[in-house]
């Protein structure tokens, strides 16, 4: 059976059988794609969940020839759950100061363990898209915990939802001083909320209508394997071809930022369970109003001063300056790539998912112990 799992992976399952006809070992094929870099493909046998024989192939480059007989056999005796991090130490180990070129030993520590099934690709889920009309900002960071929570249980499918929102807000990272980043007095008379959300990162200056937030709520089986740089450049991949479709040069930029020549377009952050659950968020600009963000977020106005810069617009080039487009067209113009490029349902939040959400409103993400937990 072949499981087509996209761009990174691709899990070919088989057996091998005595001459009684019973099943012997297991033979499996995995791939990842070495983001500007290589396609490396394991396959690879296990007996009694142990690794009894691998053979990497691609289309990389490596000297001395005879190095690709010792990465093949690193890995024999090694329990088939042997994490991406101690595959990456035997095979370094054992081809010492051999040359991989457009490759390295993480890559095929990652190609085997999604050979062994511990990963899955986008191709292997459907997608639930969800576009509720405005909430409160502070109900959509709720809906952040409820919807990745929801992933985690298996309640729900992986699911891209888009933001809207009825106010304007700061949303801060999980770990971020509130007072070192955010005027408080400024923004309360400027009757801006200030909300802090579960994911790490910083501060998001947002105007209802001028920016485009999702988040993608998928199971960790998507990222198996990746560390978090890898990972974030794996969820934007469909975003950044969205927005060359509308004719911006848009590429990742480690850590999260998603930028082009003409400047940043928009950032991510990212949130990991206890049970499975990935979110995965976005902002990008779409017309931020940069002298009311400057007066509301500390930290704005300390990165422009260290870069000589009086003016944000001359960091965050908007998305409508770029496109021309309504924020509405640039929204439907990234689902229908999204739809184009997996398997996707147009589906809503659901009635238990909702009052979910007033709870965590009401007894977290509304309190002072959680906007200012760190103070």
């Amino acid at each position: 059976m072949v499981f087509n799992c996209g761009l990174y992976s691709l899990i070919d399952w088989r057996g091998r059988y005595d001459d009684a006809g019973s099943i012997v070992y297991d033979v499996r094929r995995g791939e990842y794609k070495v983001r500007g870099g290589k396609l490396v493909a394991a396959e690879v046998d296990v007996v009694d969940g142990v690794i009894s024989g691998v053979n990497i192939s691609g289309d990389f480059f490596l000297e001395p020839d005879e190095a690709l007989d010792r990465i093949n056999a690193a890995l024999v005796g090694t329990p088939e759950t042997a994490s991406v991090v101690h595959m990456s130490e035997l095979i370094a180990a054992a081809i010492g100061t051999a040359d991989m070129i457009g490759f390295g030993p993480e890559s095929v520590a990652i190609a085997v363990r999604r050979a062994l099934g511990f990963a899955t690709g986008w191709a292997d889920h459907n997608f639930e898209i969800v576009h509720p009309g405005p909430v409160s900002p502070v109900l959509n960071v709720a809906l952040d915990q409820v919807l990745v929570e929801a992933i985690a249980a298996g309640t729900r499918g992986p699911t891209l939802r888009f933001w809207e929102w009825s106010g304007n807000t700061i949303v801060i990272g999980s770990f971020q001083s509130l007072r070192n980043e955010v005027d408080v007095a400024a923004a309360e008379e400027m009757d801006i909320s200030v909300v802090r959300r579960i994911s790490g990162g910083g501060a998001m200056f947002m105007e209802p209508g001028n920016c485009i937030t999702y988040s993608l709520y998928v199971p960790a089986s998507l990222v198996e394997g990746l560390s978090f740089e890898q990972s974030y450049a794996f969820l934007d991949d469909w975003v950044l071809g969205g927005l060359r479709e509308l004719g911006i040069e848009a590429t990742y930029k480690p850590l999260n930022d998603i930028t082009s020549p003409m400047g940043k377009i928009g950032g991510a952050a990212q949130k990991r369970i206890v049970g499975g659950g990935v979110l995965h968020h976005v902002t990008m600009s779409y017309d931020i109003d940069a002298d009311k963000m400057l007066k509301v977020l500390r930290i704005g106005r300390e990165k422009l001063s260290d870069k000589g810069t009086k003016s944000a617009n001359k960091r965050v080039d908007p998305l409508r300056s770029q496109t021309g487009m309504t924020r509405a067209d640039i929204i439907e113009s990234l689902k229908d790539h999204f739809r184009a490029r997996y398997d996707t349902t147009d589906g809503q939040i659901t009635p238990e998912e909702w009052a979910r959400a007033d709870e965590l409103v009401a007894s977290k993400f509304s309190t002072p112990e959680w906007i200012g937990r760190v103070p």
